[in-house]
């Protein structure tokens, strides 16, 4: 049994939908009135013309299409963002355009990715000293080159 979640869709485009049988990401599209001519560098807010009510204990991630990331550079600039259950607002995405070539966005293109997960809250104890393991306070690079 899948998820149940209340959408409202106020763009012409179809609902977000998952591309293969086994996809994890909702693929959602932009919703525009004019085209964006994305230049080199350049971040944009992209509305999608979706709200959602999330169940308690669930988030929905925004996240990059590895094909417009490939091809053309276009990425969703803070991966992932993050829908909290309790927002009720338009779904936006940041896109920034890493190529060096203008990006022609157009209404009822396929922009990112939504995964919707499952999460927990967490509580703080506070302590003295931390369990140690192997790894200890080894950092970035800690294991070397392999």
């Amino acid at each position: 049994m899948s998820l149940l979640i209340n959408i409202i869709n106020k763009s012409n485009n179809q609902l977000p939908e998952y591309s293969t049988a086994l996809s994890a990401g909702l693929d959602l599209r932009a919703y525009l009135q004019d085209d964006i001519i994305l230049k080199p560098l350049q971040r944009v807010l992209v509305p999608t013309g979706l709200f959602i009510e999330l169940p308690e204990g669930y988030e929905a991630q925004i996240r990059p299409r590895s094909g417009l990331a490939y091809k053309h550079g276009i990425t969703v600039l803070n991966t992932p963002g993050t829908i909290d259950a309790d927002y009720r607002g338009e779904i936006k995405v940041i896109l920034v355009n890493l190529s060096n070539d203008d990006f022609v966005i157009k209404s009822g293109e396929r922009i990112c990715q939504m995964v919707i997960a499952k999460h927990e809250t967490a509580s703080f104890i506070i302590v003295d000293e931390l369990q140690s393991t192997d790894r200890g306070e080894g950092g970035f690079g800690h294991t070397g080159k392999h």
